[in-house]
């Protein structure tokens, strides 16, 4: 059974932020794990705790090897490269964040190009696959990956169907065309699902998991793959300016949330639905930590909202997202709640 370690009294005398589960606080034992945490020069691969975290992630998704990076933006990044070489594309769908929130990284640092298709974020492998262009022809820019997002952000926090991602990943496999999963969010996936990390982890030829999300942690990732990728994979991380020295003292806090914070996610997907209900969303639209109002407007509900401490995220004009996590208990989610669901009303 976890515990849950918090920051101190209920969060409703402050503020309520529910704009993002990229706002969590290292918790008062995680710090402690933070300053007592064993370290040495990560770059000369040197450091205990790092070393010791990339091990424990990579056999969690029962791959050989794995990489600590500073942002789910590097992994991701690294991760395409690993399998893409310059002038091949990447096939996402429209709304994935490494096409959408990554500032064309892929582009602009490695000269990949992407393709994207509307899927409204739901996986369905048959509508990627009919999308890859084959290499080998001239006349085409061929599709060297296919990437997933589990959860997917935009969809709001949807769960990708076990059955389409394996579907994906068995036919990628004549087809010479890698598979890689941007996993953010892939422990809330775990958790709403019960489909074993080390499931997902076999399905993808590259991995980035973040831990500075729902977990807690304040800092970092860590990319999953074969041992000859990730080899090249922290040369990449070097050139690209993620090489860092006493990095255990990140790394410490990753171990604590894998320890402490992964079953507890369940709790964020409970206070969601909680929300839901309340606000009159269909719960059952609701597959973990995300809500999505519709047909609000959106810029008067979240500045009425600041102003009595609840902070929403606005997607669009018509669109709020609500998201909870370790910094919201449940007198907050009642107190969001409430004000919130006065606000729609009017």
């Amino acid at each position: 059974m976890y515990t849950i370690d918090r920051h101190g009294p209920s969060n409703t005398a402050g503020a309520i932020d529910l704009r993002s589960d990229t706002l969590t606080r290292p918790t008062p034992a995680m710090r402690r794990a933070m300053a007592e945490a064993e370290v040495g020069d990560d770059v000369y691969r040197e450091d205990p705790t790092v070393n010791a975290l990339e091990e424990r992630v990579a056999e969690l998704f029962g791959h050989e090897a794995a990489l600590f990076v500073p942002s789910g933006t590097m992994g991701n990044q690294i991760g395409l490269r690993l399998v893409c070489e310059p002038g091949q594309e990447v096939l996402g769908d429209a709304d994935a964040h490494i096409l959408t929130y990554e500032m064309g990284a892929a582009a602009a640092l490695f000269g990949l190009s992407s393709r994207t298709v509307v899927t409204g974020g739901r996986l369905s492998a048959d509508q990627l696959i009919a999308q890859v262009r084959p290499k080998g022809d001239w006349h085409l820019t061929a599709t060297a990956a296919v990437a997933v997002e589990n959860t997917h952000n935009r969809g709001g926090g949807l769960v990708q169907p076990l059955d389409e991602l394996e579907k994906l990943f068995s036919w990628s496999r004549g087809a010479d065309v890698a598979v890689h999963l941007d996993g953010a969010r892939i422990w809330n996936a775990h958790v709403a699902s019960g489909v074993p990390l080390a499931t997902y982890g076999r399905l993808a030829d590259t991995a980035s998991v973040c831990l500075s999300k729902g977990l807690g942690a304040p800092i970092g990732s860590v990319l999953v793959a074969g041992a000859a990728r990730i080899a090249t994979g922290r040369l990449w991380r070097k050139r690209l300016g993620g090489g860092m020295r006493q990095a255990g003292v990140l790394a410490a806090a990753m171990q604590y949330a894998l320890d402490h914070h992964v079953e507890r996610l369940a709790e964020d997907h409970e206070h969601a639905r909680l929300l839901a209900e309340r606000l009159g969303v269909d719960p059952a639209t609701v597959e973990t930590n995300m809500v999505v109002v519709d047909d609000v407007e959106a810029p008067l509900v979240a500045e009425a909202a600041k102003a009595q401490g609840v902070l929403v995220g606005q997607v669009s004009a018509r669109r709020i997202r609500l998201v909870t996590h370790l910094d919201v208990d449940r007198d907050g989610v009642e107190r969001a709640a409430k004000v919130l669901g006065e606000l729609i009303a009017r």
